[in-house]
């Protein structure tokens, strides 16, 4: 039986929040940009990448035959689910490609969750950060390059 004061669920528990709030955190950024995918979308797949990384950490430890087990291939396995979403998300559109920065949005999102997943707080904490970072003080130096090359215009 699971206890909730035992410290390895306590730390679980922690990783788990961890991921799904530092999702949160970009998905709201996406939302006060207009965008589709959002808060929700962002916390459940930085929650999910987490959640993989846990279970799959939990049977590494709980397993006789755990020599063979290897968390990292579900890391590899993750990225390459995300692949598919984000392939998804962008659409080709007569001169134009949508949807873009939300897929590479949503594939840093599932990075962080791995690290959240495997306790690295630091890094999912940093790796938010500057995913926040470009999401919004990049956005204005893009603006001013496009505005000054004269592309903004043609795009609007």
């Amino acid at each position: 039986m699971i206890e909730i004061l035992d410290p390895e669920t306590q730390d679980i528990c922690l990783r788990l929040i961890a991921a799904a709030f530092l999702g949160l955190i970009l998905g709201t950024e996406r939302v006060l940009a207009h965008k589709q995918a959002g808060m929700r979308t962002y916390a459940l797949i930085s929650l999910g990448a987490a959640l993989f990384i846990v279970v799959s950490e939990t049977i590494l430890k709980e397993s006789v035959a755990g020599a063979s087990a290897d968390p990292l291939r579900v890391a590899a396995a993750i990225v390459t689910g995300i692949g598919f979403i984000g392939a998804g998300l962008i659409i080709f559109k007569e001169k134009t490609i949508r949807g873009l920065t939300t897929a590479a949005g949503l594939w840093v999102t599932a990075g962080i969750g791995i690290a959240s997943g495997f306790g690295l707080y630091a890094i999912a904490v940093l790796g938010t950060l500057l995913a926040f970072l470009i999401f919004t003080l990049v956005w204005f130096l893009e603006y001013g390059v496009k505005k000054w090359s004269g592309k903004w215009d043609e795009e609007m």
